[in-house]
């Protein structure tokens, strides 16, 4: 599972070293993140320089503003999965939406403070190898086009349905920020989920900060683990949705929720997407789970570290899946051609060209503004051009969910477009 693994440790590694690897660059990590085995840090403050570069997301493309609020979920039901003496799984989701009277309230921060030190010092350099000296960026203060809190607009065809992201290992859910605002910005109600102790960081109200959770065993069985906590994670979200639209706060610390939320959750229509191991969580949630009823892969492996097919793989999904690949990507090839082959129902394979394997996450936005050279800055995204890469991946995103849960045309889905000449249908 070669795209599940830090990206500065895998590029160009033969397959058969690929254990000892892996191995390796967790053993790295161990040694840079002292704090990932202790419970909850406390929090720290923003590492950024006062010459940190101001950073800004591109702006949504839907008809409607994009508000947000973040959820402190708390399940009763079961112990944490990687804390030993932890009896209740505690999440962070953030839920984005398309909103109304957003004048006068407030922006809604990219990433908290602790969460931002900590991507800054450990995170976007040391796992995610984006070539980003600590303090080049203020991430805490990067520019999301989104307000926090504002009422929901209400849908011109009464409730909203709901997409779920997931995101790639080592990545934080905020790294999907992008892709989830402009599907808000649609009419969507998007939920992006931090798996705490498997995320790179997560921040919680009351400031503390959890961190990753190294493995003590190998890494098969930790990604094994890791994959099916995010599963019964999702189960618990979707859960907690109905519950909201039924009128109950989920959040753990009842802090208010915006105008107008609670009821217009359309938990009949669930999409899922992801990026890496996100896009594998995506198509094992869908596999478990019926609720989700149409999901997108994207660069994410349906095999496992040791070379054998995951289950979905092995038989296929009874619902549509949409397989997104980075250019020149034969990680997933295996898994991938599996999948197809033991599905009867829709699926496709697209290629998006020129692009690398963080081109479907928040790198393609915000790596050109910063101070790389040439080849770090192709090394992290590719040779495609950003804006090229975003309009398109927004494009199919976008395409795919209006046919899916609100039965729009899907001509885009079913052969190459003059408009978008840089995605090519792998037959």
């Amino acid at each position: 599972m070669t795209n599940h693994l830090p990206r500065a440790r895998r590029r160009g590694t033969p397959r058969r070293a690929l254990t000892a690897c892996a191995v390796a660059a967790l053993c790295t990590l161990t040694a840079a993140l002292p704090a990932a085995a202790s419970a909850r840090a406390a929090p720290t403050g923003p590492t950024a320089s006062s010459s940190s570069r101001p950073l800004a997301l591109p702006a949504p493309t839907g008809p409607y503003r994009v508000g947000e609020v973040d959820l402190h979920l708390v399940d009763h039901s079961r112990p944490d999965p990687w804390r030993s003496g932890q009896d209740t799984r505690e999440l962070m989701v953030s839920v984005y939406y398309p909103a109304t009277h957003t004048a006068g309230r407030p922006a809604a921060p990219y990433m908290l403070p602790a969460a931002a030190a900590h991507f800054d010092d450990v995170t976007a350099n040391g796992y995610l190898g984006l070539h980003v000296p600590a303090g080049r960026a203020d991430w805490a203060r990067t520019v999301t086009h989104v307000t926090r809190g504002a009422p929901v607009a209400a849908g011109r065809h009464g409730r909203l349905p709901v997409v779920l992201y997931s995101p790639g290992l080592g990545e934080p859910r905020t790294w999907g920020t992008t892709s989830a605002t402009d599907l808000a910005s649609r009419g969507y109600v998007v939920v992006t989920i931090d798996n705490t102790y498997e995320s790179p960081e997560v921040q919680f109200p009351n400031g503390s900060l959890a961190t990753l959770s190294l493995p003590s065993g190998g890494t098969d069985s930790f990604l094994r683990k890791a994959l099916a906590v995010r599963v019964t994670d999702t189960r618990f979200v979707l859960d907690q949705l109905r519950e909201l639209n039924s009128g109950r706060n989920p959040d753990a610390d009842g802090q208010p929720l915006p105008q107008g939320l609670t009821g217009a959750v359309d938990v009949a229509e669930v999409g899922m997407f992801g990026h890496s191991m996100g896009g594998t969580a995506a198509a094992l949630a869908m596999d478990a789970d019926h609720r989700i009823t149409a999901g997108i892969d994207m660069d994410g492996n349906l095999t496992n570290y040791d070379g054998s097919l995951m289950p979905v793989a092995e038989h296929g999904l009874d619902r549509p899946l949409l397989l997104m690949g980075k250019d020149g990507d034969t990680d997933t090839g295996p898994g991938w051609q599996a999948f197809r082959a033991h599905t009867p129902g829709w699926n496709r394979q697209l290629t998006l060209l020129g692009s690398e394997h963080a081109s479907f996450t928040d790198a393609e936005a915000l790596v050109p503004q910063l101070r790389l050279s040439p080849c770090e800055r192709t090394d992290d995204i590719g040779t495609i051009d950003p804006a090229t890469a975003i309009r398109t991946n927004e494009a199919y995103v976008s395409a795919y969910f209006d046919h899916w849960l609100r039965g729009r045309s899907g001509r885009l889905l079913e052969r190459p477009s003059a408009k978008y000449p840089d995605m090519v249908f792998v037959k």
